[in-house]
């Protein structure tokens, strides 16, 4: 067996989140320390971690290159935080999206770690200077922020708050990229960082048309799904600017007016409440009802959906 990567992670938290970045990091052969405040919680965590590896496994989807086996190994259940971060060189905290909650976690951390650990959250819009404040390790800590589901999505958002050092910007880029993900790095931090801004932005648009009867919510999602997500789902729409003419410049040359045009007849920010919400909610029931099995095997068919296409993305990577 490869021997573990020199360094332990410890997941702070053991939900779906904590789950899969523990087995982002044991596919990478790190050790793997999972904590939690309940005994029960971390060995049903470690129980669905195995039963997730052995099927990854079975279908040829397990990411690196350790048995199913060999990475179960590197990971195991810590109900006593001193003890788990002993000799830690990376903590990445995933309890619940709740800022208090969070702090807590942070100034506990705070006083029990040592000079070179990383210190990072996996949140996906608390401002990292509002999550890190008054820390005496504040040079440590970063936002590293993953897509739901991350096993299969690589994305990461790695936010700064004022004091980050830029060595510890660095050192978690370096480990998201030998764990198989795809950092970015935000320059300063900002609400909703960067994909949030971008989905919510789609959602509101979204939201406007299908409320203002211009096309159903279906349909809308087609439009993403069989329209823009097509080519979204290899390039971003800054490079389709790029290739949609001889270059950016050409592109907004040819098209600013245009896109000035349209940008000014949208909206105000939807309330996403009322008739609306009921109609959403309806057509969205009609193809997956919202119970929680038929919900979990939509899930679990994006899921296989999101692997699969991850395989042909990295099998259609330029030469």
């Amino acid at each position: 067996m490869a021997s573990p990567a020199a360094g332990g992670v410890v997941i702070v938290g053991s939900g779906l989140i904590g789950r899969s970045w523990a087995m982002l990091f044991a596919s990478g052969g790190f050790k793997v320390k999972l904590y939690d405040i309940e005994q029960q919680q971390i060995t049903h965590a470690l129980e669905n971690i195995r039963k997730e590896m052995k099927s990854l496994e079975q279908s040829g989807s397990l990411k690196g290159s350790l048995s199913a086996e060999q990475q179960l190994s590197l990971i195991s259940g810590c109900g006593n935080l001193a003890e788990a971060v002993e000799g830690a060189m990376h903590i990445q905290e995933c309890v619940p999206e709740n800022l208090e909650l969070k702090k807590r976690i942070f100034a506990q951390l705070d006083r029990i770690v040592d000079d070179r650990v990383i210190l990072s959250s996996s949140s996906s819009c608390l401002l990292p200077s509002k999550l890190f404040t008054g820390l005496a390790h504040g040079k440590q800590c970063i936002v590293a922020h993953p897509v739901n589901p991350p096993y299969y999505v690589p994305l990461v958002e790695l936010v700064p708050h004022p004091e980050t050092a830029p060595a510890t910007m660095d050192r978690t880029y370096a480990l998201m990229r030998k764990i198989g993900q795809s950092p970015v790095r935000v320059l300063k931090e900002i609400d909703g960082f960067v994909l949030n801004r971008l989905q919510y932005a789609i959602i509101s648009e979204a939201w406007r048309l299908v409320e203002e009867d211009i096309v159903s919510p279906n349909d809308l999602d087609l439009v993403m799904s069989d329209g823009l997500g097509m080519r979204y789902a290899f390039i971003g729409p800054l490079e389709t600017m790029h290739l949609n003419a001889e270059g950016v410049i050409s592109y907004c040359e040819r098209y600013s007016e245009g896109m000035k045009r349209v940008l000014k007849t949208f909206g105000p920010v939807p309330e996403f409440s009322g008739a609306t919400v009921k109609k959403v909610n309806e057509d969205m029931c009609m193809k997956v009802p919202d119970d929680p099995e038929q919900l979990a095997a939509r899930r679990q068919w994006r899921d296989d959906c999101l692997m699969k296409l991850s395989i042909l993305k990295h099998q259609m990577q330029p030469q």
